[in-house]
C-alpha cells in the first residue's frame, strides 16, 4: 500500500514539473535565439488603378555574421526603395540586399552597421530536423517585435514540389504560429540555432490557423552564402502566349516590368517601371513600363533563361557591364548596366 501511494505521488509530482520544465527550456532557447532577431521595415512602391502609390512593408530576419549580414524573405525586401532593420533595443539602421533569390522567397541583407546589441545565430543542419521536433518562431507579428510561437515540423518537401514560383525552395512545414509580419523571421531548434527562414502560411480566412512553410537553413546557405546571386530588383511579369501577341512582344516570352527598385543595378541603367493598371484577360496588370526581351544576347524565353541570365551576371566581378534590349513605347531600344 505504501509503495503505490509512493508511486501515485511520484507520478502526480512528475506531472506537474514537466510543464514547469518544459517552460523553463522554452525560455532558455528564447533568451539565447531573441538577440539575432529582427525587424524589417522596407518601404517601395506600387501600381494601382490610382497610378503610382508609395507603401510600406514590415517583416523579420535574422543576423547570421558578426559583420552584419541579415537573412530574410525575398518577397519582404526583393524590389524595395528603402530598407531598415531595428534590433532588439530599437535601434535602427539601414540595410541594402546584396544577394538575392526570389525562386526559393530569400535575400541576404548587409547591415551599415552592427548595433552593440545584436548577436549572430548559430546556424544550424537543417538534413538533421525530422517530422516531430519541436521547433519556435520568433519574429514580428503585425508588427509585434519579438514574439515568439512554438509548434512542431509536421512535414518536409523537397524543392519544386510545393509552389511552381519557387522551385529552389526545400520547405519545412510547422504548426508553429505564422502571421503576417513573420516572413523572413527564424524559426529555432531547440539548442537556438536556426534551422529555417519563414516564407508563408496558407489560411482560406487568411489568419494563423492554416499551414506554415518556411525554406530550411541548408537552402538559404546554398543559394545566399555558397554560391553567388545577382539581386535585379524587378518586379513585373512574364509575357507568354496571348499576352505576349497582345503587347506585340517580337519573342517567343518577354518580362514586363512593374516596379524598379532604386539603388539597383536596373535602376541605375535607367529601366522603367508601369504606372497604370489595366485588365487583360481578367487579370490586373500594371502597363506602361519596359518590357525586357533580351540580356546581353540571351532571350527572356523562358524561366530557364532568366536563370541562366541570373547565374552569368551573378559570376562576373562588380563593375562588369552588361547589355538589356528592351520593348519601350513600341520601340526596341538597348540599355547598358553594371553588376552590382
Amino acid at each position: 500500500m505504501n509503495k503505490l501511494l509512493a508511486a501515485t505521488l511520484t507520478v502526480g509530482v512528475l506531472s506537474i514539473l514537466a510543464p514547469a520544465a518544459q517552460a523553463q527550456n522554452l525560455n532558455e532557447v528564447f533568451r539565447k535565439a531573441n538577440p539575432s532577431v529582427v525587424v524589417i521595415r522596407a518601404k517601395g512602391r506600387d501600381v494601382s488603378n490610382v497610378g503610382v502609390t508609395r507603401f510600406s512593408e514590415t517583416g523579420s530576419g535574422v543576423l547570421i555574421s558578426a559583420d552584419g549580414k541579415v537573412m530574410t524573405a525575398a518577397h519582404v525586401v526583393n524590389a524595395m526603395d528603402e530598407i531598415t532593420v531595428e534590433a532588439l533595443g530599437g535601434e535602427r539602421v539601414p540595410a541594402k540586399i546584396i544577394a538575392s533569390e526570389p525562386a526559393a522567397d530569400l535575400s541576404l541583407l548587409q547591415l551599415e552597421r552592427v548595433p552593440g546589441d545584436m548577436q549572430a545565430a548559430k546556424m544550424a543542419d537543417s538534413g538533421t530536423v525530422r517530422v516531430g521536433d519541436q521547433v519556435m518562431v520568433i519574429g514580428a507579428p503585425y508588427g509585434l517585435a519579438h514574439s515568439m510561437s512554438v509548434g512542431w515540423i509536421s512535414a518536409r518537401w523537397p524543392p519544386n514540389t510545393v509552389y511552381k514560383s519557387m522551385p529552389l525552395a526545400e520547405f519545412f512545414q510547422t504548426t508553429a504560429t505564422i502571421n503576417t509580419g513573420n516572413s523572413g523571421g527564424p524559426m529555432f531548434d531547440m539548442a537556438s540555432a536556426v534551422i529555417g527562414i519563414v516564407s508563408h502560411n496558407i489560411s482560406k480566412s487568411g489568419g494563423s490557423e492554416g499551414l506554415g512553410f518556411v525554406v530550411t537553413i541548408n537552402t538559404a546557405k546554398k543559394l545566399l552564402l555558397e554560391r553567388k546571386s545577382f539581386w535585379s530588383g524587378i518586379d513585373g511579369t512574364m509575357l507568354t502566349g496571348d499576352l505576349a501577341a497582345i503587347f506585340n512582344v517580337p519573342e517567343p516570352a518577354a518580362f514586363l516590368v512593374k516596379t524598379v527598385a532604386q539603388g539597383s543595378s536596373a535602376w541605375d541603367m535607367g529601366l522603367l517601371g508601369g504606372d497604370k493598371i489595366a485588365t487583360i484577360g481578367g487579370q490586373q496588370i500594371a502597363v506602361g513600363g519596359d518590357i525586357i526581351l533580351a540580356v546581353d544576347g540571351v532571350s527572356i524565353g523562358s524561366d530557364g533563361n532568366i536563370e541562366k541570365i541570373r547565374n552569368r551576371l551573378a559570376a562576373e566581378p562588380p563593375g562588369t557591364p552588361f547589355k538589356m534590349k528592351v520593348l519601350r513605347a513600341g520601340k526596341v531600344v538597348e540599355l547598358t548596366g553594371k553588376t552590382p
